[in-house]
């Protein structure tokens, strides 16, 4: 079962399962998040994503942490059928930083509308009950962190159905992990619900980081979602 969990430094959130838990995740948002420039206009978006995505693949792949979780078995069942078998499955897990991951959960809702516009509306489709799990075990996770009041508003911003991540300047994102991170866990702890708010909102902040992107896309001709800031994430984090 997909789990995911504040890490204990409050630096951002481990998601784990099993090989097929993880597996399922990826292909899902792979399918909704369609094929490259299929939404161009949500591009920056559809990277970020995939950035998560491929946390979560080199997960499955043994290249962060492998720890064995009881499955249910135990010596009664065993010794009832006559069998051999391991009574722990290997679960795999990554971490992720509380703001992309809360972009991540926010941005889904984006390309799940359009999947459900342009591809499938049915309410059956799989790969968005996938993704719909996911961002409630998110919310549930971001849930044990913020007060009441803050966690309400957070689930009626998630709900909306006004696109959030329209030509939305992504290197918003790496800015706020580098102040997130930057800050103490008592910090964290206080203004985890404010970053949320203000991957959410356009504030002031945002506003003129977008509109120097965009003069910077005259000059040197790329899309904004093909610009980079010059900043350095740390090389070692305590999460």
């Amino acid at each position: 079962m997909l789990s995911i969990q504040s890490t204990a430094q409050l630096t951002g959130a481990r998601i784990s399962g099993d090989f097929w838990d993880l597996d399922e995740l990826i292909n899902a948002i792979y399918a909704i998040t369609g094929d490259e420039n299929k939404y161009y206009d949500y591009q920056g978006a559809r990277n970020r994503i995939l950035g998560v995505c491929y946390n979560l693949r080199h997960a499955t792949q043994g290249d962060y942490h492998i720890e064995f979780v009881g499955n249910g078995l135990n010596k009664s069942i065993l010794t009832q059928h006559q069998m051999i078998v391991p009574e722990k499955n290997v679960y795999f897990s990554t971490e992720i930083f509380w703001p992309e991951l809360i972009f991540t959960a926010i941005a889904l809702n984006d390309f799940i509308r359009l999947h459900q516009e342009r591809i499938d509306a049915s309410d059956w489709n799989i790969h968005i009950a996938t993704i719909r799990k996911f961002q409630a075990t998110v919310a549930e996770c971001l849930e044990q962190e913020l007060d009441e009041e803050e966690y309400l508003v957070f689930l009626k911003m998630l709900h909306t159905k006004t696109p959030l991540t329209f030509r939305y300047a992504t290197q918003y994102v790496d800015i706020l992990n580098i102040e997130y991170i930057h800050l103490s866990t008592e910090e964290r702890k206080e203004h985890l619900a404010a970053f949320a708010l203000r991957l959410m909102l356009e504030d002031e902040e945002y506003i003129a980081l977008k509109e120097q992107l965009i003069e910077a896309t005259k000059t040197t001709k790329n899309a904004l979602h093909e610009l980079q800031l010059n900043i350095k994430y740390p090389e070692e984090i305590i999460w």
